[in-house]
């Protein structure tokens, strides 16, 4: 289509502006490509959640004709969701990515990790991950972390410094004029960058429909065992739940974000399709892990008292 200006001349058109997500999207590629230029040994924190599965899909745009520069690492928890990690092993083969997984059974079989009165693992995902960190020599991890999620999040870098013990100080955060990421780090320290740090939810979602991602099943609405626990409806499980009193029951829910089995709740939903999450979400006054995950509702600081220990 040609377009008559005032002179009468024929142009074509103008090409439409980028939307947000197209601002969104360059603006991740750009951290990929800076973290790969700084660093020599990043990876990728990948879960098979819809975080990890858009940073990888961000990463392979990034870097196309080529493969992806960095591996996949996992923290297992023992209790994760097996669709979701189904779908996290398919996902890093057809990525062509390799992919390590750090397990916390291994900790708790030999002795270096207690299991939690609660049966909750998410905290236990620390010293295993820092091991990984150490014995690979990684300098750089991808997390899929976004500053809509809470509120130590919403203090932290795109890159995030953490000292020789993997502790986050917020004293030592640096500046990030103009888009200008500074990774320089001392021997034994490392990296968090963080490439989604300014999508929120309603934007994940929305870039998920626009590239047609796939997804675990466990993110759209289906049938399921679950009681009812603070608030939360949790799946039942070799966790520990449910406990004496707790009813499980059928319901039709699904899951907003993924993790641990103890800690993380279902909604009660029947969205089945992406158009149909974007609405729900739309509507929603609460962020996705205030209203699903139990580990960030034990104090004020939860989120920043685990991260200045070395959590993700």
């Amino acid at each position: 289509m040609t377009v008559v200006d005032t002179a009468g001349a024929l142009r074509p058109p103008r090409p439409a502006p980028p939307d947000h997500l197209d601002a969104l999207e360059a603006e991740a590629v750009h951290i990929f490509r800076e973290a790969a230029a700084q660093f020599e040994l990043p990876v990728l924190l990948f879960s098979g959640g819809k975080d990890s599965i858009v940073m990888l899909h961000i990463a392979a745009k990034a870097f196309w004709p080529a493969k992806v520069p960095f591996g996949l690492l996992h923290v297992d928890t023992g209790h994760n969701f097996p669709e979701v990690l189904e779908f996290r092993d398919r996902a890093a083969a057809r990525a062509g990515a390799r992919l390590d997984v750090a397990r916390v059974q291994d900790y708790i079989d030999d002795g270096r990790l207690r299991e939690r009165p609660d049966g909750t693992r998410n905290p236990l995902q620390t010293v295993p991950l820092l091991d990984a960190v150490t014995t690979h020599r990684f300098d750089a991890l991808f997390g899929g972390g976004r500053r809509d999620e809470e509120k130590a999040r919403a203090k932290e870098r795109v890159f995030s410094l953490r000292d020789e013990f993997g502790q986050w100080d917020p004293r030592r955060q640096r500046p990030e004029l103009w888009s200008l990421y500074n990774g320089r780090h001392s021997p034994g320290e490392h990296v968090r960058v963080f490439p989604l740090s300014n999508f929120t939810e309603l934007d994940v979602w929305q870039y998920i429909e626009r590239e047609r991602i796939e997804l675990p099943s466990i993110y759209f609405a289906h049938e399921r065992e679950v009681f009812r626990r603070g608030g939360m409806w949790l799946t039942a499980g070799a966790w520990g739940g449910p406990a004496r009193g707790e009813t499980v029951r059928t319901s039709r829910v699904r899951y907003r974000t993924v993790g641990d089995m103890s800690c993380t709740g279902a909604v009660e939903s029947d969205a089945v399709t992406v158009r149909e999450i974007i609405a729900e979400i739309a509507a929603s006054t609460l962020t996705e892990r205030g209203a699903t995950r139990a580990d960030d509702r034990m104090s004020e600081a939860a989120m920043e008292d685990r991260k200045r220990e070395g959590y993700f």
